[in-house]
């Protein structure tokens, strides 16, 4: 099953209400994390509440999304990680000898195209184990666990803790480094409270969405942020409770957020990807063919979206445009070699500016494309006939008509495939710097050029276009 969209909380293109401008993005090959000491202790280390959305790129391995750790006992307090099954796992050391926690749900969040809002409610005070830590996705809270050991009532946690111990979003210490986007981060000290805090189901949709949290009280060392400002990702929205910024960069803000989810590329698909920097940079230093596709797919409406070339070495080739889900579907366990090896897809080709097509070169009238260049990508699903069409540092190099054939779906879905060579995806949302910066119509996306009527592949525009 090939979804047009990933199934999880969609990114919210639900009109109105509250808007989340910013998250940040972590490719964990960087070690990214921000990090903070308080300067003295919470009011309770017993009770208080943490929430957070993300939108997770890499699977597989263990990610820390908040976490606590003392680096000179070794004892440390997991509050949001996910786990090498791709579990949600809480953990904590106790500090009074109370019986370390140890929870994993059963349920495994490996949706890399949706986000998840994770809130994590401890209050060790509770005469009942099940309540001293309660966890919560999407407002829904989870309730089937592998692992369930509860600390002893009254324990208490380093989370909290000043001198000594640091907290850390996107990593544990400096490990367990997160892979993908960490939105609306909110610590509310000596309060434990329930996920409508932060969240609520819309009335029309039922999609779970994020509320204004600007006004809470957050505590002594309570903290929001908001990463609204891209020269210090770091900063607390509440108050003074800033966090160091550690191997991110402003150009690691992005504007792929709960309430406007940004397609990416897809690694649960079976094409062999190299994914990293949010799903965004498609990689292949070796002699084998990498590919991607975004995950999201339309089926009418016009969208732009542009792909540069930041290195390739040897003899590189690449590829760029789109594929008809049915090849995805058909291809089973044996993945293509590359874009354009089926008869429903387009890949304009950088060696000669030819395109491939069912598993040939189709004459063309563009350039070929190298280092540094920027090829715009426009598919019009409206145009009486369906086309794509490709431009070179923004110019023209002519359209093509989508093919057809019985077995077409409909539904499009962008495809890149490199070898040897490296790619920066841009959907809107771009993990290179621009030096002009251009929106749709609507104005979403950040790109290099125009759009020329496209629209930007995100679930605001879907929801109005596709």
């Amino acid at each position: 099953m090939l979804p047009t969209i990933a199934t999880g909380n969609l990114g919210s293109a639900l009109a109105g209400g509250y808007e989340v401008a910013n998250s940040y993005r972590s490719n964990s090959g960087d070690s990214p994390r921000l990090s903070k000491t308080f300067s003295s202790a919470s009011n309770s280390n017993t009770t208080f509440t943490v929430s957070a959305w993300v939108k997770r790129s890499k699977l597989g391995a263990n990610q820390d999304v908040v976490s606590a750790f003392q680096s000179s006992s070794g004892k440390q307090t997991d509050l949001i990680r996910f786990g090498s099954g791709d579990d949600l796992e809480f953990y904590a050391h106790t500090t009074n000898s109370s019986g370390n926690a140890d929870i994993q749900t059963n349920r495994l969040f490996r949706d890399v195209g949706a986000w998840y809002h994770i809130v994590v409610r401890v209050d060790t005070t509770q005469g009942t184990d099940t309540n001293r830590v309660r966890i919560y996705v999407n407002g829904v809270q989870e309730t089937s666990f592998s692992t369930s050991n509860y600390m002893n009532q009254n324990g208490t946690i380093i989370w909290g803790l000043g001198s000594g111990t640091e907290h850390t979003i996107g990593a544990v210490g400096t490990s367990n480094y997160f892979g993908g986007y960490v939105a609306e981060v909110v610590y509310l000290d000596s309060q434990s409270v329930a996920p409508t805090t932060f969240g609520e189901f819309d009335e029309d949709s039922g999609i779970w969405k994020p509320i204004d949290v600007s006004g809470l009280t957050f505590g002594t060392n309570g903290f929001y942020l908001d990463f609204e400002d891209s020269s210090a990702l770091g900063n607390d929205a509440n108050g003074s409770n800033n966090f160091t910024v550690n191997n991110l960069t402003a150009t690691d803000q992005s504007t792929d957020t709960c309430t406007n989810n940004f397609a990416v590329g897809n690694p649960l698909l079976n094409y062999n990807p190299q994914l990293t920097e949010g799903n965004l940079v498609l990689t292949s230093s070796g002699t084998a063919w990498k590919n991607s596709m975004s995950t999201i797919g339309v089926s009418s409406g016009i969208w732009y979206h542009e792909v540069k070339i930041t290195a390739e070495s040897g003899v590189p080739y690449g590829l760029i445009g789109v594929t008809d889900s049915y090849h995805p579907n058909s291809w089973g366990a044996s993945p293509p070699n590359y874009l354009g090896i089926g008869a429903l897809q387009i890949g304009y080709y950088n060696d000669n500016g030819t395109y491939y097509q069912n598993d040939g070169q189709q004459s063309y009238s563009g350039n070929g494309f190298g280092v540094n260049d920027i090829i715009g990508v426009l598919l019009d699903l409206d145009a009486g006939t369906p086309t794509i069409k490709f431009y070179k540092n923004d110019a023209d190099q002519g359209s093509i008509n989508l093919p057809t054939s019985s077995n077409s779906t409909g539904l499009w879905f962008f495809m890149h495939s490199v070898y040897i060579q490296t790619m920066s995806i841009n959907y809107g949302s771009p993990a290179h710097a621009i030096s002009t910066s251009n929106t749709d119509a609507n104005g979403y996306g950040n790109f290099e050029f125009a759009t020329k009527g496209g629209y930007t592949l995100n679930t605001k525009n879907l929801a109005e276009f596709g």
